[in-house]
Order: C-alpha cells, then structure tokens, then sequence
C-alpha cells in the first residue's frame, strides 16, 4: 500500500513540473495543490490500514500489557489473552510506537532513580526516629493560683520541699522516663514537673551582636548556640517581665567572643574576659537583680574550651553564677553542684540537627571490641595510641582515620560495628565523641580525669558508660574483657534508652537535650537554697 502511494505522489509530481515548464506559475494554485496532497497524505493511510485508528489513543495498553524498552518500542507480554488481542483487533507483527516514548522512558527512570536514592538517603541520613514524649500534667486551678501567689524566692522554696518529699514513681515497662539510667527517677520526674508549673527565665535584652543574641549552630560548640536559639525562642519559660523571673540568663556566646576579640596565636585570653567584665558590671548598674543576690540566680551557657576563662576577670561572676560549659573540669574552677556540665554535641547541619545520627547495629554486628580515630592533642591520646596502636585485631585504635581505611569502613561505620567507643579527652576534658557514642549505640568509653560527667546531678553514667582512669590505659583492653556480658547487653540497652535525652529538636519535646539542660540549670539553683528548720 506504501508503495502505491509513493508511486501516485511520484506520478503527480512529474504531472504538475510538465505543465508548469515553460509557463508563468500560479502560486497560489500551487499552494493549493500541495496543501490538499499533504491532507490526503495523513488522510488515507487511517482509512486504509487493517487496524482502527483509536489504536494511536489507548494508554492502557502499555499500562495493562507491555514493557518498555530503552528504544521506547512498546512489546506485547507473554500474558496477552488472545481475547484482549481480538479486542483491539491488532495485527502481530506490528508493535505500537509512541514518537514521544523514548523521553518519557528516560524521565521516568531518572525520576525513579533519584527517589530510591532519596529514600536510601533518608534511611541512613535523617537520623534517631524521635519517639514523642506524654504530655504534661494538668495542674489544678487551686494550685496554679496558689503558686501565682508566691514570689519568686517563696516558690523556689516550695519546689525545694516538694522535691525533698517527692513519692515513689512507679515505674514500668512502659514510662517514657527509664528507671536504671537515673539516680533517682522520682526526684528526676517531680523536679521536672516542678520546673514546668513554676520556672520563669529573664533574657537580658542588652549586648550587640555577634556576640550576643547570634547563635552559633554549626561544630562542636554547637550547644551553646542551639541552647540560645530555642531559649530565645521559647514562649513557655521566658518571661518579659524580671520581677517574676526565678533565673537570668547573660546571652552570649563564647565561640563569638573568640572569633570577634581574639587575635590568633597571641595565646592572651585577657581581652576576652574585661569584655564579659564590664558587660556584667554594665548590667549590675542598670539593673537591680544582679545585686540582689551578687549574681547566684544568673546563668551563662559556653560550649567553648575558653568558656570558664571569660569569667576569670569578674569575681562574682566566677564564683556565684551558674556556668553551663561544657569544659567541666574540677581542676579549673568548676563546682560541682552549683555548674552544669553542659554536653558538647557536634552539629554537620544546622537546618537538620538530627541528620547522620542514630541506627546503630545489632549486638550480633559489632566484631570490633573497641574504636578511637582522632587527632592527637592533649595528653591523653597519644598515651592511648602508644599502648593500643597496632597492637591488637580487635582493638581498631589510629590516630586521624587513615584513607586506606576509610574506604572500606567510615568513621561513623566503624562506631556502628564497635562494641565499646573509646571517649579520650583532647586539651579538655569534654569531647563529641560522648554523644557520637551514644547516638550510634556504642557504649562510651570515658578517659579524662576530674571530668564531671554532663547531667551527672540526675543520670548514672555507670548504667550505660565505662569510666577508665588515665593511669589504666596499659589495661584497657583486660578492663573491657572484664565486663560480663550480661553486663554490657543492660549497658547496650540503656544507651539507646538515654539517647533521646541527648537529642536536639528543632522543635523541643519535653525531656530533650534543650529540656535537660534548662533542668539542670533549674535543680543546681535549687541546690544553693538552704531551708531553715523553723
């Protein structure tokens, strides 16, 4: 039939050049002629063909019975029913062709190519499924006016009492709070709740920027900028008016301190300290509160290793004020009971603090007894290297992760496969690998004397960590071995228990990282109130 048509078109053509030679061309004739050619060439081929013309319109068809190739030719399945086949009277050796299915087939697998890698991404990358807390307990109206009756200093006094006398929890299986990582979970709880009916915080509105009211979220001194931005943020404890304020908190970072005063490689901090001096002596001068009790009911969180030097110019400052650092070490003028040991976390990315962190294996998936891969700085890790390096199959201990090793396992891989994560101090006591540890479900492995453990007031840190003197390193090794098994499945356990009180929400729940540490702040102020015996 083709061929018949292209003989008539022939035929045609060599008809119209004869007459036209020689003669002056009617164009507009000859834009007839080929527009009713071109018609009758799309025309007659849908009349003529063996199959109907609503064959071109039937999507189901690749739908219902075909496979694409990478051509974009559409091939019947093996599965076709003849009946199917009478019903759209198609002819066998004639498969259906999209002009336009080759882009499409590439589109979609493009499409399906980038949502598989999405959702592989999304099961490594976006982090602990976070579980939500109970909500709060309701408080009666009676209570509620009676606590709004109180002044500051007499509701503290009664929150002092009431944890004192706080009941028995009766906790089981199913409590959100988890018995066997706390001191003691009755007082824990009660204090909690306490600090929920009554606390009100005061952000002092003074200080410029950087410096002060600005964040910073990103690396290992994360946590006094994510605790600054969510305080800042909060519309449950902070309070506009400082007569009813129980805690004042001095908003500035110490990581902008150093990038803004300091001048690298002059090793003097001094500048750093007179400018926290005189913005605190500013403060006590405009108003009344700092004197009122010479700076004991106001708090500073500071991440940075310098972060208890730049108190060191003020005396009141140094020794009265609550100091949430992160650097807390019992050699350099920490006091435990009255500072917090603020946890240093390590954040890659601001907008999703809870990416790359948690799924750690199985017990049965972890053959490495231990891992350490760090800088060596301070005097702990090269003790470690020295004694542990290359020493023993199970014992993986390097210094910065080498490349030949990384690229068969990452760092965050050999954590996930270490049963014990070794946790050395640097020129600080503190380090990021704690809460690496307990993200990745490795028990921590803590070496760093007079270091006071974060939220050691509430948490037992024997429950799901191993505390190793500096002296004992020689021993590590026989030390873990030690360690029943039974012993380090309850550890394994009550580390995954205790993660989510080590998790930064971007919008806080109750018994977070951001709550925890407001609680520690909160129960160290209601450690300094003496009740009298009358």
């Amino acid at each position: 039939m083709r061929k018949l048509l292209k003989h008539v078109a022939v035929a045609l053509i060599r008809e119209l050049i004869r007459h036209c030679r020689w003669r002056k061309i009617d164009w507009r004739k000859l834009f007839f002629a080929g527009a009713v050619m071109s018609i009758a060439g799309v025309v007659l081929p849908t009349l003529l063909f063996t199959y109907r013309r609503s064959i071109w319109f039937l999507p189901s068809l690749v739908n219902d019975s075909s496979h694409q190739s990478l051509n974009g030719s559409v091939h019947l399945s093996n599965n076709l029913t003849e009946t199917r086949s009478e019903r759209f009277q198609l002819v066998p050796t004639a498969p259906f062709v999209s002009f336009n299915s080759s882009t499409e087939a590439k589109g979609r697998h493009r499409v399906s190519r980038r949502r598989r890698k999405r959702r592989r991404r999304s099961k490594i990358d976006d982090g602990p499924q976070v579980i939500p807390p109970p909500p709060r307990r309701t408080v009666s109206p009676r209570l509620q006016r009676y606590l709004r009756s109180l002044s500051p200093d007499e509701s503290l006094l009664y929150a002092k009492m009431e944890i004192e006398h706080a009941p028995a929890v009766d906790n089981d299986d199913d409590s959100y709070l988890y018995a066997p990582i706390f001191r003691n979970v009755s007082i824990f709880e009660r204090s909690y709740e306490l600090m929920e009916m009554i606390l009100k915080v005061y952000i002092y509105p003074d200080g410029e920027k950087p410096i002060f009211h600005e964040p910073h979220l990103l690396g290992i001194y994360a946590s006094e900028g994510w605790f600054m931005k969510l305080l800042e943020a909060d519309r449950e404890f902070v309070t506009q008016d400082p007569v009813k304020a129980h805690l004042f908190y001095l908003p500035y970072s110490s990581r902008q301190l150093e990038l803004a005063l300091y001048v690298p490689n002059s090793h003097n901090l001094r500048p750093l300290s007179i400018f926290i001096r005189d913005y605190v002596s500013m403060i006590a001068a405009k108003y009344p509160f700092w004197n009122r009790t010479h700076g004991s009911d106001h708090f500073l969180v500071a991440c940075h290793d310098w972060g208890p030097y730049t108190t060191s110019a003020h005396r009141e400052l140094r020794n009265n004020t609550i100091k949430a650092v992160c650097n807390a070490d019992l050699s350099e003028n920490f006091i435990a009971g009255k500072d917090v040991s603020l946890p240093e976390t390590a954040i890659r990315n601001p907008g999703r603090p809870l990416r790359y962190i948690g799924r750690g294996n199985r017990v049965s998936q972890r053959p490495i007894l231990a891992f350490f891969a760090g800088n060596m700085h301070g005097r702990v890790r090269p003790k470690l290297l020295k004694y542990w390096h290359n020493k023993e199959e199970d014992m993986k201990i390097y210094g910065p992760l080498p490349i030949r090793v990384s690229r068969n396992m990452t760092y965050i891989q050999h954590m996930k496969s270490s049963k014990y994560c070794i946790c050395p101090m640097g020129y600080e006591v503190n380090s990021p690998r704690i809460v690496e540890a307990i993200y990745y479900e490795c028990v921590p492995v803590i070496i760093a004397d007079n270091f006071v453990l974060p939220f050691n007031e509430v948490l037992d840190w024997n429950a799901f960590s191993v505390i190793v003197a500096e002296k004992d390193i020689p021993k590590l090794k026989e030390i873990l071995l030690a360690i029943p098994l039974r012993r380090y499945l309850k550890m394994q356990i009550n580390v995954k228990m205790v993660q989510k009180h080590f998790l930064w929400n971007p919008r806080p729940m109750r018994y977070d990282l951001f709550h925890m540490i407001l609680h520690a702040i909160w129960f160290n102020r209601l450690n300094q109130i003496q009740i009298s015996q009358d």
